[in-house]
């Protein structure tokens, strides 16, 4: 407990009315005074959280990330002012008063949505509608898992959420509820924001879902409360608690709960109340006090809280400098690997460079899968139900099934979306290393949970296979054409493309060993020669663009391509060498991100003064910042087509005769 909660003495007794209207007044304070913000929900919803926070959740405000903390997440993320003002009244050292003050100023950790990082306790960032509920389904799959691995003793809380309709409108969320309902995820409990409003006015506009339907369909043990009888909120987590079911507890609430004349209305869903309203709640719900100002006996009652998840924490602490697994889950937690997986990999590419392995660089993958699955038991795989295309799975991992956690392999079934915002969760909670698998074109429907990886930091790895127009018959729908441009042009995301087996092997050890960032392993459905010459200890894809061909005499040209046209950027060189005596380099570039963060000296080595190509089975866009104003792209201008992949290069004129042609044409 800080300094401030310390000096605080209780004056008389407190109700969880009055705790409930401390955050109400603070959250209608803080968007008056920014002029901008959500107040409907933090007040409609405040008695659910007071509820919840004095009663049930085992959180610590002095170390906010231990381990077995229970998991908070808002997933109705525009209603932040519920979590900022808890955490006020809760003690978190870096939430004073001040930053309620300057909710959504530029440099203050009162973003305008929960965003992880910025303030302590915030367990994912809940912006986007739907990717909270969603990634508490990975956060409480994570906590099934490590619990059957290092003990009851050791991993044993709740992930509890509170989400809206907005939450439960988007499509993420039937992926996320049905996932959760059939693996039987008990420790999920979510508060629904059973208000009828949203932005545009009643519900009742857009929807006629019935929702506890809807969840008791997907395998949820359904409640229905009136959300500020505060008892009955707490019998339904009771209940809850003792479900085999993950839960859903409707709670019938009124948006903006305690302001006379605005309180049910869209009108307080998302702007200030105004001064006469505010004035007007204040004697409505008795709270006699200035604006961000909290009587001491409400702060002392909330800091109590705070005092009470210090005491469970301690007696965790105390259980896990007894427990026989302490190594191995203090291990999992921080999330190392050991370097015998890299010194693995290591060894997998001097062994394929001898024997000159020709295989799909998605093959390549299962292969190197093979080797870092046996050295760890931290990686956990799965796909969205295209496992033997994808190629994710490799001998002994076991699957997660219903009840069953003990496996290493989850069957997301066709849930892309769902997938990659359950990856966040299990990368957020701790103890593993996700990976998942999809189609690179599916990419399309994970991509809201890219984003926010890449936005959040967390080491999660995306296997996308069927990279191309070389996945043939499949047609346009399936061929990726502008996605790798999408995907380049995520901040913090590194996207590779491996032209072989080696290159393959050396981002899957550069995936895992970012551990501020997600990667994406972009992998072809074709066969592909292995174009090293020879092995080496430099994991050379960790430049981002290397050298792979340099003529015997100053070059006149420079080819540049990733994966599986690499192989005929190679064919191109040498046939202007033979036919041409053009001296023309190759430039494997397997990671532009890598290849942008390296010093400028290097990156002129490796791009040269010479006349550019980049050869690519893609979109152009992006390109020209590598290959200059008078450079040339062979690649792709529109969309695919269904047909045996060597017809389809041969159609779109993605060929080394192509790209010799265009070479010539720059350079006489």
């Amino acid at each position: 407990m800080n300094s401030q909660a310390a000096a605080l003495k209780p004056v008389a007794a407190v109700s969880e009315r009055d705790m409930a209207n401390a955050i109400r007044a603070l959250a209608m304070d803080s968007v008056q005074k920014a002029n901008s913000g959500h107040p409907g929900m933090p007040m409609g919803m405040a008695d659910v959280a007071t509820v919840l926070f004095s009663r049930f959740i085992n959180i610590d405000p002095s170390a906010p990330n231990w381990p077995d903390r229970d998991r908070f997440v808002l997933s109705a993320g525009h209603g932040s002012m519920l979590q900022y003002a808890l955490h006020y009244l809760l003690g978190y050292e870096d939430m004073p008063i001040e930053e309620l003050q300057r909710f959504r100023q530029l440099g203050s950790r009162t973003a305008g949505h929960p965003e992880y990082g910025h303030a302590l306790g915030i367990e994912t960032t809940t912006g986007p509608l739907g990717q909270g509920i969603s990634t508490a389904v990975g956060m409480a799959l994570a906590e099934r898992m490590l619990a059957v691995r290092h003990g009851a003793d050791l991993v044993d809380h709740f992930t509890y959420v509170i989400a809206g309709d907005g939450c439960l409108q988007e499509g993420i969320s039937h992926e996320a509820i049905d996932l959760a309902g059939h693996l039987k995820l008990s420790r999920l409990i979510v508060f629904w924001d059973d208000n009828a409003i949203s932005i545009d006015g009643p519900t009742s506009l857009s929807t006629s879902m019935d929702q506890p339907a809807r969840f008791k369909a997907a395998g949820w043990h359904v409640q229905s409360v009136n959300g500020h009888d505060t008892d009955s909120v707490a019998a339904a987590i009771e209940a809850a608690q003792q479900s085999d079911q993950p839960s859903l507890i409707a709670c019938r609430t009124v948006i903006g709960k305690g302001a006379p004349n605005l309180g049910g209305s869209e009108k307080t869903h998302g702007a200030p109340l105004g001064v006469a309203e505010i004035a007007a709640t204040r004697e409505n719900i008795g709270w006699a006090y200035a604006p961000f100002e909290v009587p001491d006996e409400i702060l002392f009652a909330w800091r109590e809280i705070a005092s009470r998840g210090q005491a469970v924490r301690r007696a965790w602490e105390q259980r896990l400098a007894a427990s026989p697994q302490r190594g191995a889950f203090e291990i999992a937690v921080a999330g190392a690997l050991p370097e015998a997986v890299f010194e693995a990999l290591s060894v997998f590419r001097k062994e394929h460079v001898e024997k000159a392995t020709k295989v799909a660089t998605r093959k390549a993958s299962e292969m190197a899968l093979a080797a870092i699955n046996s050295g760890t038991e931290l990686t956990v795989g799965g796909s969205a139900d295209l496992t033997h295309s994808n190629l994710t799975i490799t001998k002994g991992m076991g699957r997660i099934a219903p009840g069953d956690y003990a496996g290493r392999y989850i069957h997301y079934g066709i849930r892309e979306h769902g997938m990659a915002a359950a990856m966040n969760g299990i990368a957020l909670h701790g103890g593993f290393v996700p990976y998942g698998g999809t189609f690179l074109c599916f990419a399309d429907y994970a991509r809201g949970a890219m984003r926010l990886s890449a936005l959040m930091g967390q080491r999660v790895i995306y296997v996308m296979t069927h990279d191309s127009i070389g996945l043939g018959e499949d047609g346009p729908t399936h061929q990726p054409i502008e996605h790798l441009a999408m995907l380049r042009a995520t901040p913090n995301l590194n996207v590779f493309r491996p032209a072989d087996i080696i290159e393959t092997a050396e981002c899957w050890e550069l995936a895992l060993r970012s551990e501020d960032r997600p990667s994406v392993l972009v992998l072809s459905r074709q066969n592909l020669p292995m174009l090293r010459q020879r092995h080496g200890d430099e994991n050379r894809s960790s430049r981002g663009a290397y050298i792979l061909r340099e003529p015997a005499r100053h070059r006149a040209v420079t080819l540049i391509a990733t994966g599986s046209e690499v192989e005929i950027a190679i064919a191109a060189a040498e046939r202007l060498e033979t036919e041409h005596g053009v001296a023309a380099a190759v430039v494997s570039m397997p990671c532009w991100e890598l290849f942008e963060e390296q010093d400028a000296d290097y990156r002129k080595g490796v791009l040269g003064l010479a006349p550019r190509i980049a050869i690519e089975a893609a979109a152009r866009l992006g390109w020209d910042r590598w290959i200059g104003d008078t450079g040339a792209f062979v690649g792709m201008a529109g969309f695919g087509a269904s047909a045996p992949a060597p017809d389809l290069y041969r159609h779109f004129d993605i060929t080394p005769e192509a790209v010799a042609a265009a070479a010539l044409k720059l350079i006489i």
